[in-house]
């Protein structure tokens, strides 16, 4: 078993929500570009941004990001 990795519903979410990524940015206090390097899995968001996130889509941290084995 090597190291999790990050899994992400970022996407998924976002667009069920009916929600752009510029939208999403706009209401977590971020960039676009921000949104979209998570949702691509370049970029780990930190514990703030990911609590951000799920504030702005009204879900749980969980319910956005998992461990991959």
């Amino acid at each position: 078993m090597g190291d999790p990795r990050l899994g992400s519903r970022l996407k998924d979410i976002r667009t069920a929500a009916g929600l752009t990524q510029a939208e999403l940015a706009e209401r977590a206090g971020v960039s676009r570009k921000t949104i979209n390097t998570v949702e691509n899995g370049v970029f780990v968001p930190s514990t703030l941004l990911a609590l951000a996130l799920a504030r702005a889509l009204g879900t749980t941290v969980e319910a956005l990001f998992y461990l991959t084995d």
